[in-house]
């Protein structure tokens, strides 16, 4: 690859973006702030490849997603190499250049003198169709359910106020039939009046499972308080309300499953991926839309691992030695997959199982070894997706070992 010439610096924003361009002895080419619209984008591209005069141009850039998608996708179309630069390790490098101010045009100047100093920068690719769906279903999915929980939150904080014998009696994140039971009765004078047996015919005709036996439950908590708390009226209102608010996301979540399971199975990867044990569709579009389905992106499980968070770094000082810790930058939700993943097949898959009490004998806690499964299943499903075989539980003639 022939060296750069020029290095163009990005300080992205959701409406304009700063661009800095920079040649090998670090002087400014080019300094200009532009909107974020494609044909003003262009104009800057084609501005910046006249400066090289034919010579390559390597762009960086501090976002990777958000405003700065639609100069990505025309850098990546125009063949260009793009590489990211986090805004953490922006902050941290600005501290060396001259100036203590804060302006869109030093950023800039720092992404592009940064790109034109470090080789540890990851370069960008265009994530294919699936991935970039998966990612977007996948990140609709995480708010609803975030939503979800703030809702059950609220609706339980508002009945300790006023009925607290309710409030303790279900368990409402799971309980499909108390969220039906509070969209018609959410007082205990209201249960009393009712009585155990309509209320169970009113739940039967709900569709709700257990009717007999959470008409029961709710009305023996309405016979343990006989006292009406002052607001009562209003705050059953608002239980009512939230308790449909919960129900509608229940259902707006099973649609996004439902989306994410058919996008999903298309991906090339998929049958490999669901192969192995504690990983379904979910968590499969997760990994999809996290690392983009590409895995010569990262060039080795190694970097794939270090990127979920799951390669210790050294934390080593004097005379102290062989301290090892979680790095500070990686990605959560890339994380989450593998450690949720292990965590369900430390409990169904025989050869998880045999590891994860393997390292606890070692004197590793649970937390400890469930990472530790995470890390050599990473390992597996790596090597899996590279020979393009799925996983089996019983020892195939050429196994990959997990243990």
């Amino acid at each position: 690859m022939a060296v750069p010439e020029l290095w163009a610096g990005t300080d992205a924003g959701k409406a304009e973006h700063h661009c800095t361009v920079i040649d090998t002895d670090g002087k400014r080419r080019l300094s200009r702030r532009v909107a974020n619209d494609e044909n003003t984008l262009l104009e800057l591209i084609s501005d910046v490849l006249a400066l090289s005069e034919g010579e390559p141009v390597t762009w960086a850039i501090d976002l990777n997603a958000g405003g700065a998608a639609l100069m990505i996708a025309l850098l990546t179309a125009n063949g260009q190499r793009v590489l990211y630069i986090p805004g953490r390790t922006v902050h941290h490098a600005s501290g060396s250049y001259r100036g203590d101010g804060k302006t869109d045009a030093k950023d800039a100047f720092v992404i592009a003198d940064q790109a034109r100093m470090r080789r540890d920068l990851q370069s960008m690719h265009r994530g294919d169709d699936i991935a970039v769906d998966l990612r977007i279903l996948t990140s609709r999915r995480l708010d609803l359910a975030a939503d979800r929980t703030r809702a059950i939150n609220r609706l339980r904080a508002q009945m300790l106020e006023y009925f607290p014998a309710l409030e303790r009696a279900f368990d409402y994140s799971t309980s499909k039939g108390s969220l039906v039971l509070l969209t018609g009765y959410q007082t205990p004078g209201a249960l009393r009046r009712i009585g155990r047996n309509r209320l169970a015919v009113w739940l039967k005709n709900r569709r709700v499972r257990n009717f007999n036996l959470v008409a029961a439950t709710a009305v023996e908590a309405a016979e343990a308080q006989h006292t009406a708390v002052p607001g009562e009226k209003l705050a059953a209102t608002v239980v009512a309300r939230l308790a449909r608010e919960v129900m509608t996301l229940d259902e707006e979540i099973a649609e996004t499953d439902a989306l994410i399971e058919g996008r999903f199975r298309d991906h090339p990867h998929a049958e490999v991926i669901l192969s192995m044990p504690g990983i379904g569709p979910v968590l499969g579009a997760e990994f999809i839309a996290h690392t983009g389905g590409d895995m010569s992106v990262y060039g080795s499980s190694d970097r794939l691992a270090g990127v979920a968070g799951l390669a210790p770094v050294p934390k080593d000082s004097g005379r102290i030695s062989g301290n090892m810790r979680r790095p500070r930058r990686y990605c959560r939700r890339l994380l989450r997959v593998f450690y949720m993943s292990a965590m369900v097949a430390a409990r169904c898959c025989p050869t998880s199982k045999a590891f994860y009490e393997r390292k606890r004998a070692e004197g590793k806690n649970h937390k400890q070894a469930i990472i530790a499964l995470a890390r050599r299943r990473l390992n597996v499903l790596w090597a899996l997706i590279r020979d393009g075989r799925t996983f089996e539980i019983t020892a195939p003639q050429n196994p990959i070992p997990l243990g």
